[in-house]
């Protein structure tokens, strides 16, 4: 028997969950994952959170609590998701030690309605970052344009980032750059550098399912457009991170930025289940996986080494083809990066929604006017060791 997942580790694919609940962490199975199926990394949005928080009842007694001490719903949403994001961390401190830094990170959404506004994302990276109080915690800030100073903001105060939302090899591009520019002024204000991290999340089937939609059924090239996509943003990681300016900050102890593959589940029923896995295989980077993809690969998952550095021509002539069929690459990213945030901010509406429930249930006397504030005003609800009450 073959163990998928530990030859894709063997070949410099970090195996991440894409997913985290109150259950999981109780019943031991995040605990059980790393040590059973090679994962070492945890991502979150809120949509995961929505759907952990509205099934069962393993944040009933913090509610509860949170609702005795009538809590806004921006301080109780925080509540719940902290903990649970630093009971992560905690379970996955020992990969971070044996690492050195580079895995064993949990990764924390800052609120997507802020995904327009520089400052105030800034501001709500800087109270996650506090608030979960964690070395293994990367704070997630989406790759749009007013994104991207926020990230450099972010990693020149000494906050390690995960920038999700990519769909462009554009956008990549900028990405990429502001991370260096981060890094640059977290070196100039004394900062160690080689603690401070960053992945750069590539989104994959989503421009897939899109892609298809305008080829229409029979193409040759239906299925394509998603690897392609990822594999030509690896050359842009490979010329990024083999030029001077980032060697300059190698020297001083820099981690790079490396590449993560997100929304890795097939969404065609008609495709192999673990294509987007199996083909994007390459050194330094990251795949989160759902918990479907991850046992699919650990079942039948065949891993054939490096996928992505010998594919660049093959990859360009597929996007090459597709743009010959009358489709807009420029128009299939903006399309995805608004779809992607917009999904993101509904996801976090519905969260809101469950919460607000869940309080009005726990006969809490919620004050409406704080259900739009990102954090609340009230204190940080909970300390490292607390459950929020």
């Amino acid at each position: 028997m073959t163990d998928a997942l530990a030859e894709l580790s063997a070949a410099g694919v970090a195996v991440w969950l894409d997913d985290l609940s109150r259950e999981r962490l109780r019943s031991g199975n995040l605990a059980d994952l790393v040590r059973d199926r090679h994962v070492v990394g945890v991502t979150t949005n809120p949509s995961i959170f929505q759907k952990a928080l509205s099934e069962g009842a393993a944040y009933d007694e913090q509610v509860h609590d949170l609702a005795l001490r009538g809590t806004d719903i921006g301080e109780t949403v925080r509540a719940l998701t902290a903990y649970d994001v630093r009971w992560a961390c905690d379970v996955l401190r020992p990969v971070y030690d044996s690492t050195d830094g580079v895995d064993g990170r949990v990764s924390y959404e800052v609120d997507p309605r802020l995904g327009h506004d520089t400052e105030r994302t800034v501001a709500e990276a800087k109270a996650l970052w506090w608030l979960v109080d964690r070395p293994n915690l990367y704070i997630k800030i989406p790759a749009t344009l007013a994104g991207l100073p926020a990230i450099t903001q972010a990693l020149a105060a000494g906050i390690s980032v995960n920038v999700t939302l990519i769909f462009s090899l554009e956008r990549y591009e900028a990405v990429m750059e502001a991370f260096l520019a981060g890094l640059e002024q977290a070196q100039a204000a004394g900062r160690d550098l080689s603690r401070l991290g960053s992945v750069a999340s590539f989104f994959v089937s989503r421009v897939d399912s899109e892609v298809d939609k305008q080829l229409g059924d029979g193409h040759p090239r239906r299925g394509q457009a998603a690897i392609a996509n990822a594999q030509l943003a690896y050359s842009r990681y490979e010329q990024v991170f083999s030029g001077e300016r980032w060697k300059a900050l190698q020297q001083v102890g820099a981690q790079p930025q490396r590449p993560l593959w997100a929304s890795t589940g097939v969404k065609d029923p008609a495709y192999d289940d673990t294509q987007y896995v199996v083909e994007l295989v390459a050194p330094g980077t990251v795949n989160t996986m759902p918990e479907a993809t991850l046992e699919a690969v650990a079942d039948h998952g065949v891993v054939r080494g490096d996928t992505v550095t010998t594919a660049y021509a093959k990859a360009q002539q597929v996007l090459d083809d597709i743009a010959a069929a009358g489709i807009s690459y420029d128009d299939v990213v903006q399309l995805l990066e608004r779809e992607g945030l917009s999904k993101f901010e509904d996801a976090w509406d519905s969260l809101i929604e469950s919460v607000t429930d869940q309080l009005e249930k726990a006969g809490a006397d919620v004050d409406a006017r704080g259900s739009t504030a990102p954090l609340g005003d009230g204190p940080a609800a909970a300390g490292p060791d607390s459950n929020g009450s």
